[in-house]
């Protein structure tokens, strides 16, 4: 398929899978980019020489585009950034933050970069600080989020009115069917991420793929508003959260339960009560762990049978 997304990145199929911390190292960035969509490293659970080694195998390990996603509200950012600028990487995903402050510097080195935004006002903001393309993304999905609570497929409409930009959607996508209907709501291409956790390629622990292909639906909740919302697997961590913020806990209360490594703990190393473990909503749909090439020609093979049904429709 060739449209905007795939020309911007040089890649077979508009599917990117996100950069999600502890679950995005180099084995599945460059797996999924093998299989010809787009892979990323998450460079947010990386110290700088933890990065830098990941890119150089990823480099190893494909001859295909990937790229880096880095959230702006993260430490050592200008050290992420200068070992991505020698490392030459292509893309640059950045997220949590303001585009202006990086988006001219990594330009001016030939990297392409893309913004993720939860509403409309701040696609327009992406398009004012040079970016080459914006992914909207739902409330639905996992890891850090929007405080609007804005669905995927309310922003998609009001984020392709709002820009000119290349639209890449996240956020409740992880199948076929998924994105031919982010796409008709004027999406050029999808983001995945909760999908991709459940492969033997993800860095997440075994323990969080199995409680990610048995959740159902209602098991994941939007927390932490007053910090930085967060969607999380229920479990004993999440309560705490959860009974502290109904009683009105403020924002410095709420980082004490949090409090150091507790993503690390959950998503990492397994622990499934006290761990913070990041997913979307759609994980209810995710039933086995795969090969990451396999996901890829599953979400585009039944995105190709989904849209002949729908023309003969």
């Amino acid at each position: 398929m060739k449209n905007r997304v795939t020309e911007l990145f040089g890649i077979e199929y508009p599917i990117v899978q996100a950069g999600m911390i502890w679950c995005s190292g180099w084995e599945l960035a460059s797996a999924v980019s093998n299989a010809g969509a787009l892979g990323i490293i998450g460079s947010g659970s990386m110290y700088p020489h933890i990065l830098q080694e990941h890119i150089r195998k990823c480099k190893a390990a494909t001859a295909k585009p990937f790229a880096v996603n880095v959230p702006l509200l993260y430490p050592d950012i200008d050290k992420h950034i200068q070992i991505i600028i020698d490392e030459k990487v292509p893309v640059v995903f950045t997220s949590a933050g303001n585009p202006k402050t990086w988006t001219g510097h990594l330009k001016q080195h030939g990297i392409k970069v893309v913004h993720v935004v939860s509403s409309s006002k701040f696609a327009k903001k992406a398009e004012e600080a040079g970016c080459d393309a914006v992914v909207c993304e739902g409330f639905e999905a996992g890891g850090h989020n929007g405080r609007e609570e804005t669905t995927t497929m309310v922003l998609i409409p009001q984020v392709r009115a709002a820009t000119t930009l290349p639209l890449i959607a996240a956020g409740g996508i992880a199948t076929g069917r998924g994105m031919l209907a982010a796409m008709a709501l004027g999406a050029e291409g999808v983001q995945i991420g909760t999908r991709f956790v459940a492969t033997p390629e993800s860095s997440a622990h075994e323990n969080f793929k199995q409680k990610v292909i048995s959740l159902q639906e209602g098991d994941t909740l939007l927390c932490m508003k007053k910090v930085v919302p967060v969607r999380l697997v229920k479990n004993q961590f999440q309560q705490r959260i959860q009974e502290a913020e109904d009683r009105g806990a403020t924002k410095e209360e709420l980082i004490q339960i949090l409090g150091r490594a507790r993503a690390k703990r959950g998503m990492f190393e397994g622990d499934l009560q006290e761990g913070e473990l990041e997913i979307g909503q759609v994980a209810s749909l995710v039933r086995q762990i795969k090969p990451a090439a396999e996901v890829v020609r599953e979400i585009w093979q039944e995105f190709i049978v989904a849209k002949e049904e729908l023309c003969r429709m």
